[in-house]
């Protein structure tokens, strides 16, 4: 695993093939959009476009272009910080700087603080369509995750202008979408879009990762809205421990979501403890397990509850964000049972598969963003030791 881990993480090019590769395209938009609009008239060419992709077009991937995906970049240099953290060999601590290089060369442009996104227009709903240049909460923490690491390991202080700026991103930009005296919601990109569960869990462990880093005024301010955001995802966990993607909208329960808002969860209250935190990562930990967990072949499933068909029946990101929860949560037995399934399953030779569609063909090859690195991420937590930790925290791991 660490050879894998070395081999794609080093690479000076991370440019890559994406499942959502159709969906970027000009076609593949105006269809989203069509679809968003007029779901009626829209589901007919969207059934035709992502049959061709899935069934015709996924080994050729013709028409698409390989392209750098900055959560990518990041993930590379968080999983080569890792790995040097057990072994300092200095060509792993040069190769994550170059990712982290590339990183300020290529964040979101015209902004003052310093963030990233998709990279490529991403249509989500009738009257949302982010640009290719919309920064997201939900991509942006790893690249803190990764500044913050790379500082702690080394004496250097040139990327502290960035942690600065990121975290100015998370405090400024991002808008107020729900708040009331003990509960508040923040946006997923820096506009007044929709309310998401797991970007609001994002925004509060950016809180968190910032707090040791805080002073004074600055740190209660801190202190008081990461309990706000944490008050807003307790109250919209259900009764059975799962939380709806959105609470705004026709929504849905998958895996990988599930699990980002544990893990969110896990790492901040590692850093300040959050009210009764333990009950509810327990309860969202069951349902998971419960939920998800096909016990026959040892992988996690999608959806526990749909809002529309699909052909992949175990994707490695879910599978990918169950390991990274467990390893947190010391559930070592359950991780190393993941881990073997997920290589039986994904993994050949060199090559790692994002997808295993209804029909058990492995689909998506060497996909980087979705879903390689989240998996070779924890794989990598894995190998550098069950106690340790990558955030900065008040509290030992």
């Amino acid at each position: 695993m660490r050879a894998l881990i070395e081999q794609v993480c080093t690479s000076d090019d991370l440019s890559t093939y994406d499942p959502y590769d159709i969906w970027r395209t000009r076609l593949g938009l105006g269809v989203k959009k069509l679809y968003n609009r007029q779901p009626r008239i829209g589901i007919l060419p969207a059934a035709i476009l992502a049959l061709m992709d899935d069934l015709a077009n996924d080994q050729l991937r013709t028409c698409y272009t390989k392209m750098e995906h900055p959560v990518a970049r990041a993930m590379a240099a968080l999983c080569l910080l890792n790995l040097y953290r057990r072994d300092p060999d200095l060509r792993l601590m040069i190769s994550a700087e170059q990712h982290l290089e590339w990183l300020l060369a290529h964040r979101c442009r015209g902004r003052a603080s310093y963030c990233w996104g998709l990279g490529f227009p991403h249509a989500v709903s009738r009257d949302i369509v982010y640009d290719s240049n919309t920064p997201f909460s939900t991509i942006t923490p790893y690249m803190l995750e990764a500044f913050l690491a790379i500082s702690q390991l080394t004496p250097q202080s040139r990327f502290h202008p960035a942690i600065e700026s990121i975290f100015r991103f998370f405090d400024r930009d991002l808008q107020v979408m729900d708040e009331d005296d003990e509960a508040l919601a923040t946006s997923y990109g820096p506009l007044r879009d929709r309310t998401v569960i797991n970007a609001v869990s994002y925004t509060m462990y950016a809180h968190c990762l910032f707090l040791p880093l805080a002073t004074g005024a600055q740190q209660q301010r801190i202190r008081a809205r990461i309990a706000k955001l944490y008050a807003y995802i307790r109250r919209h966990q259900r009764e059975d421990g799962s939380w709806f993607y959105s609470p705004d909208e026709r929504s849905f329960v998958d895996c990988f979501h599930s699990c980002i808002v544990l893990k969110n969860l896990v790492k901040s209250n590692r850093i300040m403890e959050l009210n009764r935190a333990e009950e509810l990562i327990r309860t969202g930990y069951e349902y998971v397990i419960r939920a998800f967990l096909d016990e026959r072949r040892f992988l996690f499933r999608r959806f526990s509850v749909r809002n529309k068909p699909g052909l992949i029946r175990y994707d490695l990101y879910d599978n990918a964000e169950v390991l990274n929860v467990a390893r947190l949560l010391g559930d070592t037995g359950l991780a190393r049972r993941v881990l073997t399934s997920i290589v039986h399953h994904f993994c050949d030779g060199p090559d790692v598969y994002s997808q295993i569609d209804f029909l058990g063909r492995r689909r998506r090859r060497n996909t980087l963003r979705w879903a390689v690195m989240p998996f070779l991420y924890a794989a990598s937590q894995m190998l550098a030791g069950e106690n340790t930790c990558t955030e900065p925290s008040t509290q030992p791991c």
